[in-house]
């Protein structure tokens, strides 16, 4: 799996936004890290992340539900660190192992 890394951390995109989700409403691991999608959200160019160029992407004719794109942030997290994606109401927000021991 294809990812960017810079100076140790790994770029993962996490959707914000109400409403849509973006790895929580399609589930392709792959699109958390791709290095087409960081390009464009780095670039400010959410607009062109459409279904068709996911698809291509992962060269898939499945369905992929790209109506999180627009809420995309880039969030630079250690390589090897483990975190999941949580979502509420398709609002995303990334939680690491270390978030949790806080409150242990």
């Amino acid at each position: 799996m294809e990812k960017v890394v810079k100076n140790g951390k790994v770029a993962v995109l996490v959707s914000h936004g109400y409403g849509a989700g973006w790895y929580s409403w399609h589930g392709k691991k792959e699109l958390l890290y791709h290095p087409e999608i960081v390009k464009l959200v780095e670039e400010d160019r959410r607009e062109e992340i459409t279904e068709e160029l996911c698809k291509k992407l992962l060269n898939t004719d499945d369905y992929i539900c790209v109506l999180g794109a627009d809420g995309l942030s880039i969030h630079w997290i250690p390589q090897g660190t483990n975190f999941r994606i949580n979502e509420y109401d398709g609002a995303e927000s990334l939680q690491t192992l270390d978030d949790l021991s806080e409150y242990a």
